[in-house]
This record gives structure tokens, C-alpha cells and sequence, in this order.
């Protein structure tokens, strides 16, 4: 297993547009314990898409058991050629992302979402998710479509805060 490499805000990588995965190999098993590993080395993540580490493929991890406030949530899911279907109810919080490591800022996202994705062995699933587990889902599937919280900010000028410490 590697840590692997985080691209950062400004590389142009990641407004790329993530492809879907069409294989589901050993390859892609080595390549999913990497990114993991890369997502809990990361200070606070409970996320990480591979385009982040420069891999532009529809694939994302989440986890959010290891929070603070983990209820409700799936544990650790991971997400191959996710798709929204369903969002209800809005909501503005705060996010932050390994991608953009010095900074903060208020976004709104969807208070529940419904999910399909498939798992490392092409099984396909379907999740109801709330909170701040449904917030990082929708988070992460904004990387494999090649946005950042940057881009969905409440507004630029009052929303976007310097991170003054990460905490795990």
C-alpha cells in the first residue's frame, strides 16, 4: 500500500472531468486500499476521490464513522460511477477539503440524498444518506465532475475562511 500524492488548488487537474471505471480488476482492489490510505493519512478526511490524486476515474471513498458525530452513516462506502437520483431539503455548512488544505468555506448541499453506486467488485448498491454524510457524498462526486467547494461557495467574498488548524 502508498500514500499517494494530493493534487492541490490551483493544478488545472482538478477541473478534469472524471471517466467511468469500466473494469473491475486486482488493479483497481491495490488501487482502492492506496487511496484509502492516502484518505486516513490525510489530517480530518473523511473523503477522497481519485481525481484528487490525479487518477480520473469515477471512483471516491467515504467515511464518516470517524467523525466527531458519525450518526447517522454507512461506515466506509466505497463509490464507483456514483449517482445522485434523489436531494431534498438545503442546507449551508461549512467544508473544507484536502485539495484546498488552507482553507474553510460555507456551502449549500442537500440535507438527504439517495445514491447508486457500484463496489470494487461491480456489485451495484443504493444508499439513503442525511447530514453530514450525504454533505462529504456530495462533496466528493463534485471532484469526479471537476469542482470544488471553490466553486459552490454561499459567496466568495464572505464565505471562504483560512483554515487556522486542522483537527483529526
Amino acid at each position: 500500500m502508498a500514500i499517494l500524492e494530493i493534487l492541490t488548488y490551483p493544478d488545472e487537474r482538478l477541473k478534469q472531468l472524471a471517466e467511468p471505471v469500466t473494469v473491475f480488476d486486482q488493479a483497481l482492489h491495490s488501487f482502492l486500499r492506496d487511496l484509502e490510505e492516502t484518505m486516513r493519512a490525510g489530517p480530518g478526511g473523511v473523503g477522497i476521490a481519485a481525481p484528487q490524486v490525479g487518477r480520473f476515474q469515477r471512483i471516491a471513498l467515504v467515511d464518516c464513522s470517524v467523525t466527531r458525530k458519525p450518526v447517522p452513516n454507512h461506515g466506509l462506502l466505497v463509490l464507483i460511477n456514483p449517482e445522485i437520483s434523489e436531494w431534498e431539503g438545503m442546507t449551508v455548512g461549512r467544508e473544507g477539503c484536502m485539495s484546498v488544505p488552507d482553507y474553510t468555506g460555507n456551502v449549500i448541499r442537500a440535507e438527504r440524498i439517495r445514491l447508486q453506486a457500484f463496489d470494487a467488485d461491480g456489485v451495484q448498491h443504493e444508499y439513503q444518506c442525511e447530514g453530514f454524510e450525504a454533505r462529504a457524498l456530495q462533496h466528493e462526486c463534485d471532484h469526479l465532475d471537476g469542482m470544488l467547494f471553490l466553486d459552490r461557495l454561499v459567496s466568495r467574498r464572505n464565505d471562504l475562511f483560512r483554515r487556522k488548524v486542522y483537527q483529526k
